[in-house]
């Protein structure tokens, strides 16, 4: 047998050394990690490579650094110019009387693309317009933390302040962003590219640390700590419609405040202005702008409950005694307060067994294995200040719906629920459908926290069963084992699953397992709906899952390549576009921490305006932006999902199939160093990459294409060739 040798005359663009990769050899199906085999240089800008043993194979000719050919083929011996297959070694000048080869010409790659299909879209469409939220991106933020437009309304709550240390004085209000400062920035996220905003519960809340909205006090009123007279609720949502941006509330379902609701349920408290610390007496609190007493310092009572519902003695005190001074007898013991010491749990904790039943669940506080059972988790309360609501009961169904049709009739666009795994499916989906026949066309996701692939009853490690599980509320069916028992739900989560993964993978600086997980995803009703992430308020993919995310650049450069370019609708967490608070807790750990320690500091430093430059020419707020771009240019990006998965540690690569042929892409990543990629069984035609502007013929059902380090090739089959420009990753 013949030696097949192959001869390339190298462009005068490319660096000095050529490399030949190759695959699908005949005999043997070898081939080359990327770039392959280094050519031996034969003088006049000509290098050779001889195959021992070989009829035929599959070839790219490359610089390893980013320039390379399309897909070649060769099976005799062949010089190839940069444009044809040659016999015969042509001339320096045009090959006279030389014969081409038989097959279709093959283009060499070049930058930019040489024909673009179209240009890709350059700002957003109508909101009307976009009726699949698949075609969104979400920037979630913690409203009160973003950006401070009205100090006016700034309030400290009692637990967690911060105090300068050198003035005692105190600094920091855990409600420091509102409304009038997220309109003032709205621009910002829509320059990020994001086409959709997550804010935290805006409804009323009561806690002594609730300025995160998870405790709802009431439903039908937006807390007055983030409005201000010319920036309401619905002024948000007007000047982000306005912008082409959408607005998605956070909704609790399962639980209330420790307070009841205002004007529907009481639950029994002492008022927190007659409580005095053990060793203390009333008038000598001396904490932050809760000076004499914990009632809450912004209203000229000192209280914290205004529930026209709460008995005549406390509506009555209510009204007077802002010092808290006068004798108050408790109903339940008949002790009499202020009295230091006195049992703190009258003033700020509850009776399980005093609820009232129509409005709560009376079954206790969830605690050890509670927390992997889906009767406990769904019937006990989650904390002292989170009481859990009787979901099932008609009262409870009639407020929380009818109080948020409220805001989609104001016009907010989808909804994200809170604690999902909290309300069982059944019970949950009756309070889904019920909005999204409100308003219909609604999109809904859900909240199912699991620290690991949470595939339940199916193995994979997890100690819970599928019906706490989040691929459970995607489906309607009933066997644990099966989640194709039961078709769609509607209602997408957000991808823990994913998420998790990250921990082993992105924050090790591979891809390597990544396949393993997105294997799984027929168990989803609809998987190219979930809601995937990197980080958000309560985690991150670091140790116990309990700090924002604190690898290297390049490694959250990687996550998000991957985040933006696989199934799902990516959704970034604020401040992670310059590693804002990088490896800071996400939430108050130790006994001391305040906000500014931790993942929910406040980020509006950043924002002024003479520091919005710099915050926007980072170069990860770069990378999100231009990734936001591409992936608004390519529908299969948005809906399709996956196939030919494949990671080899250093990378990984995917198809994107939407509509058997109408957007589709070849998807090569790399995290590390450089990788080359091969993907067989794909669409013949014309390929441009996103990226690079590479532009590759295939003939043979095969891609291969070089991508540089923590970088992407985005190849779409017709694309439009390269869209944005170059930055620190994708390049």
């Amino acid at each position: 047998m013949a030696d097949l040798i192959v001869h390339f005359r190298k462009p005068a663009d490319w660096a000095d050394r050529v490399y030949l990769h190759f695959w699908n050899t005949s005999p043997h199906g070898n081939w080359t990690r990327w770039p392959g085999a280094a050519m031996d240089d034969e003088g006049d800008g000509w290098f050779v490579h001889r195959f021992s043993g070989v009829e035929q194979t599959e070839l790219v000719f490359n610089d390893g650094v980013d320039r390379q050919t399309g897909n070649l083929h060769r099976d005799r011996e062949g010089w190839y110019d940069g444009d044809l297959w040659h016999d015969a070694k042509p001339s320096s000048k045009a090959a006279k009387g030389a014969k081409p080869a038989a097959r279709k010409k093959v283009p060499t790659s070049k930058k930019p693309a040489r024909k673009p299909a179209a240009a890709p879209a350059t700002d957003l469409p109508p909101i009307a317009e976009r009726t699949d939220f698949r075609e969104e991106t979400i920037y979630f933020l913690l409203t009160s933390r973003f950006y401070d437009g009205d100090p006016g309304n700034n309030f400290f709550c009692r637990d967690r302040i911060k105090f300068n240390p050198e003035t005692g004085e105190a600094e920091d209000p855990h409600w420091r962003g509102d409304f009038k400062g997220l309109i003032q920035r709205l621009d910002y996220i829509k320059d990020l590219g994001f086409s959709a905003i997550w804010i935290t519960p805006p409804v009323e809340n009561r806690s002594g640390l609730d300025y995160h909205g998870y405790h709802a006090y009431d439903w039908t009123r937006i807390d007055p700590r983030l409005e201000s007279p010319d920036a309401t609720y619905q002024d948000l949502i007007d000047a982000a419609h306005a912008k082409g941006i959408k607005i998605i509330q956070d909704v609790v379902v399962n639980h209330s405040s420790q307070y009841g609701i205002r004007g529907k349920v009481w639950i029994d408290h002492l008022p927190i202005k007659y409580y005095v610390p053990h060793g203390s007496e009333q008038g000598r609190v001396n904490h932050g702008p809760y000076q004499g007493s914990l009632g809450n310092y912004a209203w000229p009572n000192r209280d914290d409950v205004d529930n026209p519902v709460a008995p005549d003695w406390y509506k009555e005190r209510h009204a007077r005694d802002p010092e808290g001074v006068e004798p108050l007898v408790d109903p339940k013991t008949g002790e009499t307060v202020p009295k230091p010491g006195y049992n703190p749990g009258r003033f700020f904790g509850i009776d399980p067994g005093d609820l009232d039943p129509e409005w709560y669940h009376q079954h206790g506080f969830i605690a050890g294995g509670d927390w992997e059972n889906p009767w406990g988790l769904q019937q006990k309360h989650i904390a002292g200040d989170c009481i859990d609501l009787n979901t099932e009961g008609q009262t409870v169904k009639d407020y929380i719906i009818g109080s948020i049709n409220r805001y989609l009739d104001m016009g907010v666009d989808a909804l994200r629920i809170d604690t999902v795994k909290h309300v069982e499916r059944g019970n949950l989906l009756e309070y889904v459908n019920a909005w999204k026949a409100h308003k219909p066309g609604l999109f809904v996701f859900g909240e199912n926290l699991v620290k690991g692939y949470g595939w339940g009853d199916m193995g994979g490690g997890d100690n819970g069963p599928s019906p706490i599980r989040p691929w459970w509320y995607t489906r309607l069916g009933d066997d644990p084992r099966d989640p194709q028992s039961g078709g769609d739900s509607g209602f997408p989560q957000l991808d823990f699953g994913l998420f998790s993964t990250f921990r082993d993978t992105v924050s090790r600086g591979t891809y390597g397992g990544t396949g393993q997980i997105l294997s799984m995803d027929w168990i989803y009703g609809d998987v190219t709906s979930l809601v995937t992430f990197l980080q958000n308020h309560d985690v991150g993919p670091d140790n116990d899952f309990k700090y924002r995310f604190k690898g290297e650049q390049w490694m959250a450069a990687a996550a998000y390549n991957l985040i933006w370019t696989a199934r799902g609708i990516p959704c970034l967490y604020y401040g992670e576009e310059i590693e804002f608070m990088k490896g800071a807790p996400q939430d108050v750990a130790e006994e001391r921490d305040t906000l500014d320690q931790t993942g929910r500091a406040y980020f509006g430093d950043h924002l002024t305006d003479e520091r919005i430059a710099d915050t926007q020419s980072h170069p990860l707020y770069q990378h999100i932006k231009r990734l936001n771009a591409i992936r608004r240019a390519v529908p299969a990006l948005q809906k399709a999902t996956m196939s030919h998965v494949q990671d080899w540690g250093g990378g990984m690569s995917f198809v994107r199939n939407l509509d058997d042929g109408d957007s589709y892409a070849v998807v090569g990543l790399a995290i590390g160093g450089d990788q080359g990629v091969h993907v067989g069984g794909v669409y013949n035609g014309t390929y441009r990459d996103a990226v690079t502007g590479y532009e590759i013929e295939v003939h043979d059902g095969v891609l291969a294409f070089h991508v540089r380090g923590n970088s992407a090739g985005i190849y779409v089959l017709d694309g439009p060739g390269k869209i944005g420009e170059d930055g620190a990753y994708l390049r």
